[in-house]
């Protein structure tokens, strides 16, 4: 009964897909049409809800001093279709070139703001994006997830300018800490019911981060920072030494009910963040994913020593080749696309944006249903004796065009059409005894 009540739900949003409209009015989460399977958009309509967090009396290290810390978070749910309801325009700004201001850029949305919510019980995902940047621009993944039956709360951390390295310190303190806060108070609040998180699941949650998120997500799952690291110390009065390994609030951090973890290009390992030992305490079932030619975290020096100190963890690491730091965002609005400093935000000097996103839907989209959902048949989505995508083999029994591989030994991997898996690594680790 409840998959034919869903169906014209699904109708709908194939309806919208299939509209053609420009490139710059359509929504960053519904994927490209030589998207991987699991990119494509769920059941449920999508809302979308505002909420600010106050978490008060909190150390400044920039300024110095405490004050209240305000966190407003965008909180993407399964929804109710309603005909007629106008979708939601996204509105936000990422720091120009020095000295031109903020620049400011719309992204259009799938979801309707303050939409009835869908019944059922979802997990519930906490979203952290990179230093400067915004919730708005990974809408392409929390709008996507909630179509899928996720809640997903995307958290604005109001960072400093990235151009001013004298705020550096702010988001190396704040980012596991705001993480640790908000995960905590929404799975208060999924318990009592409260608006955009009346169907979260605050038993069954996952962390994705990207960039600085990405170094935010891997602490709050349980990497130890290394109290005489580099990273550690770049913070005044040792207000971050305090979390750190050894320290007396390390454990406020840990996160009950975490099922998984994804981080996308995290930072960390260049700045010293958790020293050599330090990411053994990762043991969240963990999904990296990272551009080889990433010259701002590192590849060799910053991504890959993750998925090889993360021992305990079961994990899986997803290659881009040749590509760089800019995999977590949206394609580029029209708004970035004037200057180049804007425009390099968004994009990758060799991929086409669509393209990454629609495999990181589907590869995200396997793994937490896997991990989280307890979607045993997601795993033959991640699981191929074939490393190099271009090295797969494809079946002979596709045969029509568009058709999408089965998966199996030797081939394509699964849920991919013809040659849609070139550039691609895969790599995947079991958790040490």
């Amino acid at each position: 009964m409840k998959s034919r009540m869903r169906r014209p739900i699904l109708a709908l949003l194939l309806a919208l897909v299939a509209t053609p409209v420009l490139a710059d009015d359509r929504a960053p989460s519904i994927p490209s049409l030589d998207a991987p399977e699991l990119a494509a958009l769920g059941g449920y309509a999508v809302g979308v809800r505002s909420v600010t967090l106050v978490q008060p009396d909190q150390a400044d290290p920039i300024k110095g001093g405490r004050a209240d810390r305000v966190l407003p978070v965008e909180i993407w749910y399964p929804a109710k279709a309603k005909p007629g309801a106008r979708p939601v325009v996204y509105s936000a700004a990422l720091p120009g070139e020095p000295p031109r201001p903020p620049a400011e850029f719309t992204v259009p949305g799938l979801a309707v703001r303050d939409a009835t919510e869908a019944a059922g019980t979802f997990p519930l995902v906490i979203l952290s994006h990179g230093y400067s940047n915004a919730p708005e621009a990974m809408s392409w993944l929390g709008e996507n997830l909630a179509s899928k039956g996720y809640v997903v709360a995307a958290i604005h951390h109001n960072d400093p300018d990235i151009a001013d390295r004298n705020g550096f310190p702010g988001p190396m303190l704040r980012r596991p800490l705001d993480i640790a806060f908000v995960a905590r108070t929404l799975q208060d609040r999924a318990r009592v019911h409260a608006p955009g998180l009346a169907s979260a699941d605050p038993d069954r949650m996952a962390l994705i981060g990207y960039s600085m998120g990405g170094y935010g997500v891997l602490t709050v799952a349980g990497a130890a920072l290394d109290a005489k690291g580099p990273l550690v110390q770049a913070v005044p009065d040792g207000a971050l030494a305090a979390y750190a390994a050894g320290g007396p609030r390390q454990g406020e951090l840990a996160l009950p009910g975490l099922k998984a973890v994804v981080a996308i290009a995290p930072a960390g390992v260049r700045f010293g963040a958790w020293g050599t030992e330090g990411l053994m305490g990762v043991t969240s079932p963990l999904l990296l994913i990272g551009g080889d030619h990433d010259a701002t975290v590192g590849f060799t020096d910053g991504i890959a020593p993750v998925f090889a100190q993360a021992r305990r963890a079961e994990r899986w690491m997803l290659v881009f080749q040749n590509a760089g730091h800019g995999i977590g965002m949206s394609a580029a609005p029209p708004q970035m696309r004037e200057r180049l400093y804007d425009f390099h935000w968004f994009e990758d000097p060799v991929w086409r944006k669509d393209r990454i996103m629609g495999i990181d839907q589907h590869m995200i989209t396997a793994f937490l249903d896997l991990k989280v959902k307890g979607q045993a048949d997601r795993a033959a989505y991640l699981v191929s004796d074939v490393t190099n995508g271009a090295d797969g083999r494809w079946p002979a029994s596709a045969q029509a065009y568009d058709a999408r591989s089965p998966g199996g030994t030797g081939q394509t991997w699964k849920g991919f059409s013809r040659n849609s898996a070139v550039g691609l690594e895969l790599r995947y680790a079991a958790p040490a005894p």
